[in-house]
């Protein structure tokens, strides 16, 4: 039996808005990500570099830029948090561990943070034993260290454990490991349906 869940955060919880944050980047003069824009994402996503250094990567390609234009085309992608899964989240919280488990950069987190205001971001952290950002543990998804570190420090059996993330690649890991999964279709699925039997394995 499911004992814990380990939760990925955007486009589960948060609805992330890709297409914006690329529309807003070409209104800058940038037409899409390329190899180094992309290299010092994962930089940033694992902490081992910072802000400005993230922000000087853009300025190489979009110079005109004003930074604050940067962070807000940057931030342009985090979307609306419906208030239907933070209520779902309290409730499974009464029943479950929970662990959220994000690759993500401290901008986006300020503003997520921001965005919902300090009584909503308190209530959903609160539904977690702990929360892992990427960017605090030097390390992302899909490499199998992230998730065996969470295994280890909080002695978790795999088997009675349940990862849920939208990308493939990374429930593809998980599954490697021993744990559960759902492989959340964005647009299709709502992390609320999660007691659906195919979801969550008794």
């Amino acid at each position: 039996m499911i004992n814990t869940i380990i939760f990925d955060f955007g486009d589960v919880f948060i609805n992330l808005r890709k297409e914006k944050s690329l529309e807003e980047f070409q209104k800058l003069g940038l037409n899409g990500p390329n190899e180094d824009l992309l290299t010092h994402n994962d930089l940033f996503e694992k902490g081992k570099i910072t802000e400005t250094q993230f922000i000087d990567c853009f300025l190489k390609y979009i110079p005109d830029a004003g930074i604050q234009e940067i962070v807000n085309a940057w931030n342009s992608v985090i979307g609306d948090f419906p208030l239907r899964r933070l209520e779902f989240l309290q409730l499974l919280s009464t029943r479950y561990r929970l662990f959220l488990l994000t690759n993500t950069d401290s901008i986006h987190i300020s503003r997520f943070e921001h965005k919902v205001g300090m009584s909503f971001y308190s209530d959903f952290y609160r539904c977690f034993e702990k929360v892992y950002y990427s960017y605090e543990m030097g390390m992302r998804k899909p490499d199998p260290e992230i998730f065996n570190t969470i295994i280890r420090k909080h002695d978790l059996s795999p088997k009675r454990t349940l990862f849920v993330d939208d990308k493939k690649e990374n429930t593809d890991i998980a599954a490697s490991l021993g744990l559960h999964v759902w492989n959340l279709q964005v647009g299709e699925e709502d992390v609320v349906h999660l007691f659906d039997k195919k979801h969550l394995p008794l």
